[in-house]
Order: C-alpha cells, then sequence, then structure tokens
C-alpha cells in the first residue's frame, strides 16, 4: 500500500471548507483508482489529510486531484501549496 501525507498549515479555513463539502471531497477522493481509506484531521493551525492507495500511481493521481479540486472549488481561499510527504506503509494495523 502506498500512502500520502498533505499537510495544510495555517489553512483552518481551508479545513473549515473541506468538511463543509465532505460529499464531494469522499467522491473525488474514493474515484481515484486503488483507494484503500482517507482521513482528514484538523489541527490548530490548519489540517492534514492521509489517504491511502493499492500504489503509487494512486496517491501520485490523489495529490493532482486534491490540487485541481481545490483550485477550482475554493479559489478565493489564499492557502499556500501542502507539504506533501508520501512512501510505501511498511507496517499495517487497524481495530
Amino acid at each position: 500500500m502506498d500512502v500520502v501525507i498533505r499537510h495544510y498549515k495555517g489553512a483552518s479555513e481551508l479545513i473549515d471548507e473541506l468538511v463543509r463539502r465532505s460529499d464531494e471531497v469522499e467522491q473525488l477522493i474514493r474515484g481515484v483508482p486503488g483507494f484503500v481509506a482517507y482521513h482528514l484531521v484538523k489541527t490548530a493551525d490548519g489540517g492534514f489529510s492521509v489517504s491511502v492507495y493499492q500504489d503509487a500511481s494512486g496517491t501520485q493521481e490523489s495529490v493532482k486531484a486534491a490540487a485541481d479540486y481545490i483550485a477550482t472549488n475554493v479559489p478565493q481561499l489564499s492557502v499556500s501549496p501542502p507539504e506533501v510527504i508520501q512512501g510505501t506503509s511498511v507496517i499495517s494495523f487497524s481495530a
């Protein structure tokens, strides 16, 4: 599995807007081939998302899809591009 974290610093308004548009966000992220899981986490100064796909092509496509979505759907929000961290899951477990 491949994982990508997008860290949006100083972007609380963006995170709030994504929460308001959660149905659209879900449709977008689930629409990328190889989708496994997604989490959006709100922090004190913005937030981050964690996306899991079956392989790197899915995470790479999700990064592009997320950037395109933000540019198209919330252009009024002036946010810096997120810090993107991508890698292969080497240990995984859940409840």
